[in-house]
């Protein structure tokens, strides 16, 4: 790479934010069951039957089979694909475990303070990625 090029400002700095996350599902019915009647996430819409948009936030989590761009394999079960991390008020976590724990979801972590700051709580969608409740304390 020359210098010209090494000084220039690279077009991805005019990146500034995640817009929308989209989750590759092994098993669309339950994890649209889970992010709905679990995490009570409403869907934003539904562009096909594999494709389901929930908006939170600022920013859309999608669930899609694999196939328009991506046909990769699913990773092995009991392995996380990705980790989510939704935060919410410090009373919010232990109230989000118990909640989880009733609908019969195993908790990875209980609720835990931790050493840098924050209040979490660990817990696997139905297709095992890590999903995270935290709270600054």
């Amino acid at each position: 790479m020359n210098s010209e090029n090494e000084n220039s400002a690279s077009p991805f700095q005019s990146i500034g934010a995640i817009d929308y996350t989209v989750i590759i599902v092994r098993d669309l019915k339950a994890m649209k069951r889970f992010y709905e009647d679990i995490l009570k996430f409403p869907v934003f819409r539904e562009l096909s039957e594999n494709w389901i948009e929930y908006q939170i936030g600022g920013n859309t989590l999608a669930l899609s089979r694999p196939g328009l761009t991506a046909s990769d394999a699913p990773v092995p079960f009991g392995t996380a694909a990705l980790q989510l991390a939704f935060k919410v008020s410090l009373e919010s976590v232990d109230a989000c475990a118990r909640e989880l724990e009733q609908r019969g979801v195993e908790l990875v972590s209980p609720p835990t303070n931790r050493e840098f700051g924050h209040r979490t709580l660990f817990f696997r969608d139905p297709d095992g990625n890590l999903l995270e409740i935290f709270a600054d304390i």
